[in-house]
């Protein structure tokens, strides 16, 4: 099932400094998959086309609308503008378990990503409509970004289909 026709709020992923080609090569894949709209590939996170990244992508950047952005919070405020609401995943004290994050009706959503060593910064997340976190039950605090990507995404994609 192609859940791109059913799905009834679109959704964009937004890259904040992502360092590893291999990285925006899985979360490409994971965005075709998931039905994702576009990318945003902000700031240090590398762009198409580069070996690595096809590699691990196995072509979705070639299905996948992507932008690239100097400043993440740049794109953030014009996605606010077209009326999405911003959600970043991230380790935060405020921030919600995504299993329990209810989205608005009637919202896009853009969820963001950050940094594989340092996450969001401060003026990212203040443009937050909600900061969501993955709850660890290990001893690392937190999942490879592409991963959490992953896990996230497609919890989106239960509760807005």
């Amino acid at each position: 099932m192609n859940n791109q026709n059913n799905q009834k709020t679109e959704l964009v992923a937004v890259c904040h400094n992502i360092r590893s080609r291999h990285n925006v090569g899985s979360i490409f894949r994971t965005a075709d998959g998931a039905g994702v709209s576009k990318i945003f590939l902000c700031g240090i996170t590398p762009s198409p086309p580069h070996g690595n990244i096809e590699k691990v992508s196995l072509g979705a950047e070639n299905y996948i609308a992507w932008e690239k952005g100097k400043n993440t919070w740049q794109v953030l405020d014009k996605l606010k503008k077209e009326g999405f609401e911003i959600l970043a995943l991230e380790q935060a004290g405020d921030a919600v378990d995504y299993r329990k994050y209810k989205p608005r009706k009637g919202k896009k959503i853009a969820l963001v990503l950050g940094n594989e060593i340092d996450g969001l910064p401060e003026n990212v997340l203040k443009r937050a409509n909600e900061i969501l976190h993955i709850t660890m039950n290990g001893r690392k605090e937190s999942l490879n970004v592409s991963v959490a990507f992953g896990v996230a995404v497609y919890k989106l994609i239960d509760l807005i289909v």
